[in-house]
């Protein structure tokens, strides 16, 4: 499997450290590198990336806005200098968080955990087209629970968790966010960092927020034009 990656990071020699680190590691490609985030939003649009190791602190735009800015990102590992981000960079779902000067060990590390997530996400993919497509299995509690598409109202990520909200009770497994959408149907939709909701449930919606019955969900900001545009054609 080739990793094809962006790198970037508005200093110069954080740049060559990462090249030189991803030149000595066999099935990564360095599509491009660049000292601008901006510049390299039409790239993530128009190219196929598997992953970026993107900056955080950087003069135009910081990597964590830059991260708000994509739908359906490809995978990010964070290189920094600052630990005071970490937080909120994992609530993002990022693959690591790498501190500066990364050491080749640790920088493999991180690297070799962004091949263990995909295998599982490939593996389970797999999965997913061998089965009926009107539900899935999901580990709670040592016990794995059959959830019907049908029943699902929303999700919730609960950091390392989702919470899966039916109409009279839930089901917790662990999970990212990110990871738990793949495996739903197109009729779910990321409506949130935080939320994915079922779009046969929604009873209505404005601006800010999608209505399931009595329950209210919040839109994120960085969502909400595409979500108003779906929930106007589904």
């Amino acid at each position: 499997m080739e990793i094809r990656c962006l790198v970037i990071d508005d200093e110069p020699l954080a740049l060559q450290v990462i090249q030189k680190h991803l030149d000595k590691i066999p099935g990564v490609e360095i599509v491009a590198t660049f000292q601008n985030p901006v510049a390299a939003f039409d790239m993530i649009k128009s190219t196929k990336i598997d992953l970026i190791f993107l900056d955080i602190e950087m003069p135009l735009l910081s990597g964590i806005d830059f991260l708000k800015t994509l739908q359906n990102p490809p995978k990010v590992i964070f290189t920094t200098a600052y630990r005071n981000y970490a937080t909120e960079s994992y609530e993002l779902d990022v693959v690591d968080y790498l501190l500066k000067p990364i050491s080749f060990p640790r920088f493999l590390k991180a690297l070799n955990k962004y091949k263990n997530l995909v295998n599982m996400t490939v593996s389970e993919s797999i999965i997913k087209e061998v089965e009926v497509h009107d539900y899935l299995y999901v580990n709670s509690n040592k016990k794995f629970i059959k959830l019907n598409f049908e029943e699902i109202l929303y999700v919730e990520s609960l950091k390392d968790y989702v919470k899966v909200y039916l109409n009279d009770s839930s089901v917790i497994t662990k999970d990212s966010i990110s990871n738990f959408k793949h495996k739903l149907p197109k009729e779910f939709l990321r409506i949130h960092r935080s939320f994915i909701v079922n779009t046969n449930k929604v009873t209505a919606f404005t601006k800010v927020d999608v209505e399931i019955g009595e329950r209210e969900i919040p839109i994120g900001a960085s969502y909400k034009d595409d979500v108003i545009e779906f929930l106007k054609d589904f």
